[in-house]
């Protein structure tokens, strides 16, 4: 049997917990067994740190040999014990990562990651580069690359199906201090220019524009930004520059999957990616944005991108978008890390 393990989230508005949380949605609807509590979104922190606590001691009778568990990693403090509690009752265990201490919030050292993560059986990782980066780190369990993180939500997109406008609207959905993102600030007062900057989020800081160039929405959840959001593209892009790849949040772009470019996605727009990023080549080879090495070449590439050819894109994008409306890539992700173990499903 396919067995996950539930636990409590602090707030699904966190695009960490909407992806997890999407993802037991996606383990339950293909028949996966939950061996632990039931999920839970507790707010008060001693409650959550118990039910979890039960959680993960229940997960402990209710596996059977022969099973498989799926991990969500990070899983804090308890990660090691479920898998060595796992393979005590013979079980083989999955892990699909969500973030690498190690990497950007450097709370553990690579060499203990690394120590923890080998744990595991099968890791689900993000992209090839980050599968790359752990086994030169000296990963031993086998490895299999989900691509792209599903995005479910039953609202449909308004965009869909709508002409592009000019002048182009580029869309920037997260964290909008200058702290992670000044590059927003360096694009806003990049003037003039041609096309729109529209911005979602909270920490917005307007003193740091020398003038009112931007059109910023304020926070608003996923669902009403996949219903309401206008643009023609999503930005994904970290750091404090318009080059690709500054900062610590820059440099994990090469190796993460972030979640807001499967947002863009179930919003309809085609994505602008740093092109050493590690979803470069998946957008390449769906046709589904641009990748550039600098948002300074934006004027440039805007200009040479005709109707047909952003509506090719357009389309792309909605065949992506259905896939992961459905789990597509969790549940095929799942199936190979299976497969490698000797199991197979579905």
């Amino acid at each position: 049997m396919i067995c996950y393990l539930s636990r409590n989230y602090r707030g699904v508005d966190n695009a960490g917990n909407k992806a997890k949380t999407d993802i037991e949605q996606i383990m339950e609807a293909h028949g996966f067994r939950n061996v632990g509590l039931k999920q839970t979104r507790y707010t008060n922190v001693a409650v959550a740190f118990c039910f979890t606590l039960f959680s993960v001691l229940k997960s402990f009778f209710s596996l059977r040999k022969g099973d498989v568990l799926v991990l969500q990693y990070p899983l804090k403090k308890y990660y090691a014990f479920v898998c060595n509690m796992a393979h005590l009752r013979g079980c083989k265990v999955i892990t699909l990562i969500h973030d690498l201490g190690s990497f950007r919030r450097k709370k553990l050292t690579i060499p203990q990651e690394i120590a923890r993560l080998n744990h595991s059986d099968c890791i689900i990782v993000h992209s090839e580069s980050m599968k790359d980066w752990l086994l030169e780190k000296g990963i031993k369990a086998k490895l299999q690359v989900l691509e792209i993180f599903d995005y479910l939500s039953e609202t449909q997109s308004s965009a869909s199906d709508a002409l592009p406008q000019s002048p182009c609207r580029v869309l920037f959905v997260g964290g909008l201090s200058s702290k992670n993102n000044e590059f927003l600030y360096k694009l806003g007062n990049n003037v003039p220019r041609s096309y729109e900057i529209v911005l979602y989020g909270s920490g917005f800081e307007p003193e740091r524009l020398h003038q009112d160039k931007v059109d910023y929405k304020g926070f608003v959840s996923s669902d009403q930004l996949i219903a309401s959001a206008k643009g023609e593209y999503g930005v994904v892009w970290y750091g404090s520059s318009l080059e690709g790849g500054c900062g610590v949040l820059g440099e994990y772009l090469q190796y993460n999957a972030p979640h807001k470019m499967s947002l863009y996605i179930r919003c309809g727009l085609p994505v602008i990616i740093w092109e050493k990023a590690g979803l470069a080549s998946f957008v390449k080879k769906n046709n589904i944005g641009i990748c550039v090495a600098s948002l300074s070449e934006l004027e440039e590439i805007f200009s040479k991108i005709d109707t047909d050819q952003y509506q090719e894109m357009k389309k792309n994008v909605l065949v992506i978008s259905e896939r992961l409306s459905q789990g597509f890539y969790c549940f095929k992700a799942i199936q190979q890390a299976c497969a490698d173990l000797g199991v197979k499903i579905g």
